[in-house]
């Protein structure tokens, strides 16, 4: 087994091209080295409209958790672009935090550095027990058979959310259910400047999960049975052609989105550019940039056939956020309240609400403000149609190889190089003679 410094090491050299969408006393003085046992350092991920917004969202439940326990929270909001790469050199350091939030796909990559606190049945009984979590959010916690290496605190799904006024002003009476549907729906759309839909194709965790979602829905996966990287597959290698072809042959995604990486699809959308954007539970997103929910409707991802379900109709990834705990803390017992505060009812319910995420406790689900209707169709499609990304020790680099190489063929689309199956099942080669020898 490779040590921890040897695996962060590994995974901070192939994951530095890596942007999420997405994803503690330690100081810089060392392994959770606490002001004193009455402190904690945490490292959430900005799940916000910006770094303050998060801060105005956190700060008060962090006095609420210092009031009832005495143990102060020193709040860092750290944005998606830098969040993986300060996790994995604080594996290789020993210098992190006591608590940190983590994009749920790289649960198994940093379980695999050795560096989290492992939720074993005494740990999670410190919390409440392991039941209290739905089961979909619990599969993205690290690698099948193994404790889990953080606990869900945030869940999100992909819908499909489309322009009212667009649709009807097409003659468009519904979303499309399927992506033939979409590409229809799609040319009538894209005209007078404005475009379909909005993509982000320089972002390589955008292309991974649409990438992988569409691979599902071609019978195939990037990985075999036994954790092996299979990138080139004649069904992956179809799911990722028909993805960019979005752009490239279909013409229903403006060419400029293949530069897109930073939310730039949402601001279209909520400035009427596009008339559809997949996206991770946007809600609260597009109201931050003014567009109202009565101007914009929320539908299932489009599907091959038929309506979203199981196996070959999968429509998303499992999307969240974890909560874990660095090991070599000083304040387990500090941490562990923590972790229990933050997934009380109380605290999923605010938090949730304030994020327009979905609470991966079953409990906090009974709030009306996760009946609405786009809460709805995000816990339907956890619930029904979403699957957990490869929760194998190599996830961040594949994120990263895989999504890099999709951006180089959506470059090559927006420039009108021919994208070939020939074109796509190179660059996928490529992608996977960059993945670590086993």
């Amino acid at each position: 087994m490779r040590s921890i410094r040897a695996a962060a090491a590994g995974a901070v050299t192939l994951s530095l091209a890596l942007a999420a969408t997405a994803c503690g006393g330690g100081s810089a003085t060392g392994g959770g080295s606490n002001d004193s046992p009455k402190t904690l350092t945490y490292w959430a991920s900005n799940q916000g409209a910006s770094i303050e917004v998060d801060k105005k969202v956190l700060q008060p439940e962090l006095d609420k958790f210092e009031k009832q326990t005495g143990i102060k929270v020193k709040l860092e909001v750290v944005p998606w672009s830098d969040l993986l790469n300060r996790i994995l050199t604080a594996t290789t350091s020993g210098q992190g935090p006591d608590v940190l939030n983590i994009g749920n796909t790289w649960s198994a990559s940093l379980q695999a550095t050795g560096a989290l606190l492992p939720w074993d049945a005494k740990n999670f009984g410190k919390i409440g027990g392991r039941d209290r979590f739905v089961d979909s959010a619990l599969g993205s916690t690290g690698a099948e058979g193994e404790d889990p290496a953080a606990v869900p605190l945030y869940s999100m799904s992909y819908a499909l959310y489309y322009n009212k006024k667009m649709f009807a002003d097409a003659g468009i009476s519904k979303p499309p259910a399927t992506w033939d549907e979409l590409v229809a729906d799609g040319k009538k759309l894209s005209k007078d400047g404005k475009w379909a839909l909005g993509m982000e194709g320089s972002n390589p965790s955008e292309n991974i999960h649409h990438a992988f979602v569409f691979a599902k829905q071609h019978g195939a996966d990037f990985f075999t049975a036994d954790g092996k990287p299979d990138f080139t597959s004649d069904g992956t290698v179809a799911a990722v052609k028909q993805y960019v072809d979005l752009m490239a042959e279909d013409k229903v995604i403006a060419p400029g989105n293949a530069e897109y990486a930073q939310n730039q699809s949402v601001s279209d959308f909520a400035k009427g550019k596009t008339a559809m954007l997949l996206w991770q539970s946007a809600s609260a997103n597009l109201a931050s940039q003014g567009m109202s929910e009565d101007d914009y409707g929320i539908a299932p991802v489009p599907v091959q056939s038929g309506a979203p379900g199981t196996g070959k109709q999968v429509n998303s990834m499992v999307a969240g956020i974890n909560l874990a705990v660095f090991k070599n803390t000083d304040n387990t017992d500090g941490a562990t309240k923590f972790v229990k505060f933050m997934t009380s009812d109380a605290e999923q319910k605010i938090l949730n609400k304030a994020y327009s995420t979905i609470p991966p406790v079953k409990s906090a689900q009974s709030d009306a403000a996760f009946a609405t209707p786009a809460t709805t169709v995000l816990k339907d499609t956890l619930a029904n149609s979403a699957v957990a990304l490869p929760q194998v020790a190599d996830e961040s680099q594949f994120e990263t190889a895989v999504g890099t190489a999709i951006k180089g063929l959506f470059a090559d689309a927006a420039a009108g190089r021919p994208v070939t199956t020939g074109s796509v099942k190179a660059a996928l080669e490529k992608a996977q003679q960059q993945m670590p020898a086993a």
